[in-house]
């Protein structure tokens, strides 16, 4: 086995440049279980990060069904098999009625990249608005909805994408999503005096990679009435808020107090086996299925479908939505704590198994502590607690553990977060 040196050599040579890893002093984790990771020395981790292996690493449920599925066929969608369909007849009973019909896919990427292409068949436009501080993907067309990271080449699409400032519940407080609402109807607007013409609002409904502001229940309803007066769709990247992670309802959009017309997912509906889709309302993905020919080799195979429905299953069963809103609510309490006692927590947030804290230098200016924030978090990953972090500013920590993640585990979690920022120097 490769030691981390030679790792990190071979990953250049193999992969290119540019490929990054966490942590200054990057993990090589060889072993998963429920909420646990092992690295190569054989040392256990407490993941507080990962949401793709949503009801746990190596769940037995899954891995149960990924074997007896590949033990038995694998084919694709042009030939019939169940499996598809009972899959997403159970995955749109926990939708809104008019959520009816879906395209599975192989990743969030693809299924955002069909969910903006649904938007032109729709309306017939191209102006695709999204926040500047966000990430849904990276196809030509969904990397161009990333401000932040948009490539330098993109085959002139950027003409075809606006922005609206990503809300900030902490520095410019929008309490009932008014204000986002009417940067939004300006874009619109300004697409609409243009050949583009508006044809969709992209948006996390819980802005995780924005920071996952503190915004109440319900806060999406006035943008959404915004998109559809203009004759736009609404689409939700459920990505990474989906399948009870905020702990109150099945999908983040149902807190936000919105029906998408388009709802995208991926990274954690089939606990790590490479599955993303699109739900959309029937008409729209007939408007879609007519003016593209869309079909994918793996997207809906017979493997995937299994692992997706045993996730579905074991959610149920453990009943993981209410375990997210108890813990959830445990480590909002816990957070709370850590806000009092120290000076750089500016602002705790969360619902459900997403939490975290925003590091400031200064409570009233509220300047970022993003180098303070990088350090605490590469503390905690030498003391076997794995988070991250994001945010504009990259300064919120970012604590999305698998759905499994118990009182217990939350307590280790905040009682070694207690010890790092007691230790962790404000300024290098």
């Amino acid at each position: 086995m490769r030691d981390v040196e030679k790792m990190m050599e071979d990953r250049s040579r193999l992969l290119g440049p540019n490929i990054t890893t966490f942590y200054d002093d990057p993990v090589h984790f060889v072993k998963g279980a429920g909420v646990w990771l092992w690295d190569a020395e054989g040392r256990k981790y407490l993941d507080c990060y990962n949401n793709v292996p949503h009801v746990g690493h190596c769940n037995e449920r899954v891995v149960e069904a990924i074997y007896r599925q590949a033990s038995t066929l694998n084919t694709h969608t042009r030939y019939l098999h169940d499996g598809i369909l009972d899959y997403i007849e159970r995955l749109t009973a926990t939708t809104a009625p008019s959520l009816d019909t879906a395209i599975l896919t192989c990743t969030g990427s693809e299924a955002n990249d069909i969910a903006l292409r649904m938007a032109e068949a729709v309306t017939g436009k191209r102006g695709i608005i999204a926040t500047d501080a966000t990430y849904h993907g990276n196809t030509a067309l969904v990397s161009q909805l990333s401000k932040s990271n948009v490539p330098a080449v993109g085959f002139g699409l950027d003409q075809f994408f606006r922005f609206v400032k990503a809300p900030d519940s902490y520095r410019a407080p929008d309490v009932d999503g008014t204000v986002f609402a009417a940067s939004v109807a300006a874009q619109i607007e300004a697409f609409e005096k243009e050949e583009t013409g508006f044809a969709a609002l992209v948006v996390c409904p819980y802005f995780l990679n924005e920071g996952f502001p503190d915004n109440p229940d319900g806060w999406l309803q006035p943008v959404a009435d915004v998109v559809h007066k203009a004759g736009g769709l609404l689409i939700c990247d459920e990505v990474q808020s989906g399948f009870g992670r905020t702990g109150s309802q099945f999908w983040a959009h149902e807190k936000m107090g919105v029906v998408p017309d388009v709802m995208t997912l991926g990274k954690p509906m089939a606990n790590g086996h490479p599955v993303g889709g699109i739900i959309a309302k029937a008409d729209i993905v007939a408007a879609f299925r007519k003016e593209y020919r869309y079909f994918n080799t793996f997207g809906g195979n017979p493997v995937s479908c299994a692992a997706a429905m045993a996730v579905l299953e074991e959610i149920e069963e453990h009943d993981l939505v209410s375990n997210a809103k108890l813990v959830g609510d445990h480590a909002r309490v816990r957070l709370a704590e850590l806000k009092a006692k120290y000076e750089v927590v500016g602002d705790i947030r969360g619902s459900g198994l997403i939490f975290g804290a925003e590091m400031v230098l200064d409570q009233k200016t509220k300047e970022p502590a993003s180098a303070f924030t990088d350090r605490v978090i590469n503390a905690m990953r030498h003391r076997g607690v794995i988070l991250s972090k994001l945010g504009r500013h990259k300064n919120t920590l970012k604590i999305r553990p698998p759905m499994p993640f118990s009182m217990e585990n939350a307590d280790l979690l905040f009682d070694t977060l207690d010890d790092v920022l007691a230790q962790t120097p404000v300024s290098s």
